[in-house]
């Protein structure tokens, strides 16, 4: 990259930061310091405000920057991250919204706990938020990484471990002093400046083959080296059966995956009633699918347009795909207009990361804190001793996610987002589920659902060609692969479920039907209710 793209991306990411931690000094101004208000923002949000914050949250580096690389580089196979990306929010919409926001106060934990007895619920399920937190964080980690080491024109690792800090150090500043309130203002402006950059590429794209979108399919699959292959599925999932079983597994993975984030489920505390939470979750459906679909577009953009050789040139994994595509789609390299639109892009990835793992780190934080160090450490403490414990958390999870994201920063940033949808479908979707529709669940089925899912899972993964036996792993030298699926999701997810029935089913104890009752009355009618 030139030094004046260089400088023009500077400026404009700077520009972003020096607005949002305005937000989050103006906020932190005006704070109580009571735990509802650093968790939820004292739940005065709009459905509107909170569906363009939950598609803020939700439209990461993996959407804006992995799911158009893996279409450039895998055609027809990339699109199954954009269909479970989508299909999860029918989930949500219909299974989890409204109930979670009746039953729950601040985290899941809180949900499940409602019926069963605290210690043991609440320890599971936050130790599970955190570890799916910090798999989501590593994402964005690696997506930060990339985008400087495309603008600062090397792969220099310097460079790279520096950026990681300074967003793990950006992102522990805006939860700190801001909590929710500011993380969702930063949300909704970095969804406002994502959908409006992915709309200008997308014209432009369509603008560069006159409409065509044949033109456009047939261009990316001439230039992609694969013929009518690259439009059909299997270039990477189908070349064998394991592959295919990937294939499954992944697609579990992400249309379960999104009603277990702990990030996400936070946000449904943010606003007054359940009916709100509902239309939050209708607005937020409706813009991440116009963005989905757009991100299509630009992935088979950079196919035909900058060619997968030169998008895998650049970034093994796809990462830079969308930058590459803005840089030819403003004129080229060189060129005024591809200066200052490579410029806008980066800068709004750039945004998309800090405004994620603000939210992602809060959601993590208020688990430590209001699950983990309530349950372990205190009991019956003041909201505001709460609150410093969740600051200090914050800052301890943005450790554990730089150091991670200085490992994997070779990975897919789509790809490794999947890994932490596994986790969270494997082992927060089943408890929540059990808890909100089974009667005769119990505190032992509940810790069960969790580690049953979340131990397989991590432990798969550990066991799998992402971390040891192939070129592409974490550690290409050792080889510790003695499971062939990339993604866990096929086997941990049913694990979860079957754990969550056999420890019902094998308790001694009686399930408590009073608070039974009390919760599904809550979750229907919204009556008791935080």
């Amino acid at each position: 990259m030139t030094d004046e793209q260089q400088t023009l991306a500077l400026l404009l990411f700077s520009g972003f930061v020096a607005v949002t931690l305005a937000i989050t000094t103006w906020v932190s101004r005006d704070r109580r310091g009571s735990a509802e208000e650093f968790y939820t923002g004292g739940r005065l949000f709009s459905p509107m405000e909170n569906g363009f914050a939950i598609a803020g949250d939700y439209m990461s580096a993996a959407s804006f920057l992995g799911v158009p690389g893996l279409i450039a580089l895998f055609g027809y196979d990339g699109l199954l991250y954009v269909v479970g990306f989508l299909v999860a929010w029918l989930v949500v919409l219909f299974l989890v919204a409204e109930l979670v926001r009746n039953c729950g106060r601040f985290t899941l934990a809180d949900v499940v706990a409602a019926r069963m007895r605290e210690r043991p619920v609440r320890i599971a399920a936050g130790t599970s938020s955190v570890t799916v937190s910090v798999l989501y964080l590593v994402a964005q980690m690696v997506g930060a990484g990339s985008l400087v080491a495309l603008l600062l024109g090397g792969t220099s690792g310097a460079a790279r471990a520096w950026t990681v800090i300074g967003v793990g150090a950006l992102m522990v500043i805006y939860v700190s002093l801001g909590g929710m309130r500011a993380t969702t203002w930063i949300q909704i402006v970095k969804a406002v400046l994502l959908l409006g950059g992915t709309i200008v590429l997308t014209v432009l794209v369509l603008m560069r083959f006159h409409g065509d979108l044949d033109r456009l399919l047939l261009t990316a699959a001439e230039r992609s080296g694969h013929g009518e292959a690259f439009l059909a599925p299997g270039l990477k999932y189908g070349g064998d059966w394991t592959a295919r079983f990937d294939f499954i597994s992944l697609g579990l993975a992400l249309v379960l995956g999104t009603a277990g984030l702990p990030h996400i489920l936070s946000r449904f505390y943010t606003v007054p009633t359940a009916r709100a939470a509902r239309r939050s979750v209708v607005w937020a459906v409706g813009l991440i699918g116009g963005f989905y679909l757009m991100t299509v577009v630009l992935g088979f953009g950079a196919a035909a347009i900058v060619g997968p050789d030169a998008v895998r040139g650049s970034n093994a994994s796809g990462n830079t795909a969308v930058p590459l595509l803005a840089l030819d789609l403003g004129g080229g390299a060189g060129s005024t207009g591809g200066t200052v639109l490579f410029a806008v892009v980066a800068a709004i990835a750039f945004a998309t990361i800090l405004a994620v793992v603000a939210g992602i780190t809060l959601a993590s934080s208020a688990s430590v804190a209001h699950d983990l160090y309530a349950s372990l450490r205190r009991r019956g403490g003041k909201p505001r001793s709460e609150v410093a414990v969740a600051r200090v958390a914050a800052v301890g999870v943005g450790v554990v996610a730089i150091a991670l994201g200085l490992l994997a920063r070779d990975l897919n940033v789509a790809f490794l987002v999947g890994l932490a949808f596994a986790v969270a479908a494997s082992a927060n979707l089943p408890v929540l589920l059990y808890s909100l529709f089974w009667r005769g669940f119990t505190t032992r089925g509940a810790v069960w659902a969790v580690y049953g899912g979340l131990i397989p899972a991590v432990v798969l993964v550990a066991l799998s060609p992402v971390v040891s036996g192939n070129p592409d792993s974490l550690f290409p030298d050792a080889d510790l692969q003695y499971f062939p699926l990339q993604n866990p999701g096929l086997v941990s997810i049913p694990l979860g479920f079957l754990a969550g029935w056999l420890g019902t089913v094998t308790a001694a104890e009686a399930p408590d039907e009073a608070k039974h009752a009390e919760t599904e009355v809550r979750s229907l009618t919204g009556a008791g209710a935080a």
